[in-house]
């Protein structure tokens, strides 16, 4: 006895719409797994929030189809999951992206559709695609700036106060046992590590070695003076300001 015959007018569908997008497109229909439908690994990917995420929340997806162009950009195909004709069709997210550089970016919701491939073709390049390359390009952004951020060195800062150089205690102990081996000494009691002004030559000799180091460890050494702060009691003075007629205005 022969199973059902497979239902490929979906992947004959997705198969001619790769043709007639613009790029080179390659379609992989996913059949029906025999009862194991599930096709997670594909629709956790599908990029939409509005009506493609209602249905497949509604319905299970029996089959879709996936199409890829060569820069990785994929669209996910699917039947209509309920009643109806035509097709769903949704960008797929990016793939290798962390999920915090989708914080914030709207989804590029997906599109239905009608049974014709030529049709479905030109709403996907003139409706779907252009939001996709929107929402896209922000999380490529976003994700920029998160290695720019992971990779910039970390700063530790040596402030001036009254000739010597005061650093908050690092919570790294290696940071630590670098700046006491050049002469920091650790206030317990104001949590700071205090390199002392009375030997200049031996202190300047002391911030460069201990920057070397730190540097070695990626960190980089900022030496920093501390804010001027009016004197206690006082005040600025406010510029005497000149008396400026104000035009009337009418309604």
């Amino acid at each position: 006895m022969h199973g059902p015959i497979p239902d490929t007018s979906l992947g004959s569908f997705a198969a001619v719409l790769a043709g007639e997008l613009p790029g080179a497109w390659t379609s992989t229909y996913h059949p029906d797994r025999g009862g194991d439908n599930d096709h997670s690994d594909l629709t956790d990917a599908v990029w939409d929030m509005n009506a493609v995420a209602d249905a497949m929340a509604k319905h299970t997806v029996d089959h879709c189809a996936v199409l890829q162009r060569h820069d990785g950009t994929r669209l996910f195909v699917a039947d209509p999951l309920g009643h109806g004709e035509g097709y769903l069709i949704a960008a797929m997210a990016p793939s290798n992206q962390p999920a915090e550089a989708f914080r914030g970016v709207r989804e590029p919701d997906g599109i239905a559709v009608d049974a014709d491939p030529f049709s479905a073709a030109e709403n996907v390049t003139f409706d779907l695609l252009p939001r996709y390359y929107v929402a896209a390009h922000q999380v490529f952004r976003n994700a920029e700036q998160l290695t720019r951020a992971a990779s910039a060195p970390e700063r530790l800062v040596m402030t001036w106060s009254d000739g010597a150089l005061v650093v908050d205690k690092p919570d790294r102990a290696d940071v630590t046992h670098v700046l006491t081996d050049h002469g920091f000494v650790l206030d317990t009691a104001r949590a700071v590590l205090v390199l002392s002004g009375d030997d200049t030559a031996r202190q300047a000799a002391s911030v460069r070695a201990s920057g070397e180091r730190l540097s070695e460890l990626g960190i980089d050494t900022v030496l920093r003076h501390p804010q001027t702060r009016p004197a206690l009691g006082t005040a600025p003075v406010a510029p005497p300001s000149a008396s400026i007629a104000t035009p009337h205005r009418g309604r």
